[in-house]
């Protein structure tokens, strides 16, 4: 599960891919408790990319869609396991002019709020592992150990966009082989990109 181009995977990663959390400031409020509507299945859709910050190496995906997914409903919720993602897709990636083929893997993936302010959750989602593959190369996006790639994101329930904030996971380039220098193992790999949930949720926390 571990051949990837590390900087395609995420690449809107999805980053692909995601769904309900918040901006993180200095004043947002950690809540102990959740309140999701209307909750149950939805979807996602936009586009994102990932970078390798040691070589610079920028990795962009036209299209990362969260194709099943589901979201707890009602109240007094833990932020933990608040979604689940079992399936999503990545497509129109590329390195510069080279064509990258990515593959999520290791379902599900869950979606974790931790704190509250003025409509945005702040949260992540854990689980993520991806793989990409290019003529020459090949690697895996995940954590720092199998299982635990992690990406920080916000969901926004005026704009029902959950969000990538590029900074604050631990997705980590693995098992590389070729690539030219592009990504080298044990690089780490920042995830940026934004995705509009259907249908719209609003998720509150205390």
């Amino acid at each position: 599960m571990r051949k990837s181009l590390s900087a395609a995977l995420l690449s809107g990663s999805a980053i692909a891919l995601t769904l309900a959390l918040g901006a993180t400031t200095a004043s947002a409020t950690t809540a102990t408790t959740w309140t999701v509507k209307p909750g149950g299945a939805v979807t996602a859709s936009g586009s994102g990319q990932v970078k390798d910050t040691k070589t610079g190496t920028v990795a962009k995906c036209t299209s990362i869609k969260i194709t099943k997914a589901t979201l707890k409903k009602g109240s007094g919720l833990a932020g933990a396991g608040l979604g689940t993602i079992t399936a999503s897709t990545f497509t129109g990636c590329t390195i510069a002019t080279i064509s990258v083929t990515v593959k999520a893997e290791d379902f599900p993936w869950k979606l974790n709020a931790t704190s509250y302010k003025s409509g945005v959750t702040t949260g992540t989602l854990t689980g993520v592992e991806l793989a990409a593959s290019a003529p020459g190369c090949s690697a895996t996006l995940e954590g720092t150990t199998a299982k635990n790639g992690t990406i920080k994101v916000t969901y926004t329930n005026s704009t029902a966009t959950l969000k990538l904030l590029g900074t604050g996971g631990n997705l980590t380039a693995e098992n590389v082989s070729g690539c030219f220098g592009l990504v080298n193992n044990g690089d780490p790999q920042d995830a940026s990109g934004s995705l509009k949930v259907t249908p719209k949720q609003t998720i509150t926390g205390s």
